[in-house]
């Protein structure tokens, strides 16, 4: 999906909100048009061989909950959220989420 959308859209971007409905799924925009800032954190970039890597960011209020977590970025059937540009595809991004282990969280300095 993401080779497909980079391909249609260019460079990419996922930004994660905090929000309910389609704010609590993970959007997806071409780089640089949903403009981050002090409110958000970079957790990372996603490697995606022909799609360079897609930089991914939430909201600092909602990586507050989820710091402790390691997060897939999945697409399923389905609707996708917004402004999302998946959105007419019949495909959305979801977030799958699992705790961190005890060696996980002490790689991170988090225990």
């Amino acid at each position: 999906m993401l080779r497909e959308l980079h391909a249609e859209h260019g460079p990419l971007m996922f930004h994660q909100s905090g929000g309910c409905c389609d704010g609590s799924a993970p959007m997806c925009y071409p780089a640089g048009e949903f403009l981050t800032g002090g409110s958000d954190v970079h957790l990372g970039d996603l490697d995606v061989p022909g799609a360079g890597p897609v930089p991914f960011w939430m909201a600092r209020a909602q990586y507050a909950y989820w710091q402790h977590t390691h997060l897939t970025v999945d697409v399923v059937p389905g609707r996708g959220a917004g402004f999302s540009l998946e959105a007419p595809t019949g495909l959305r991004f979801l977030i799958r989420s699992r705790l961190l282990t005890d060696g996980e969280l002490a790689s991170l300095g988090l225990l």
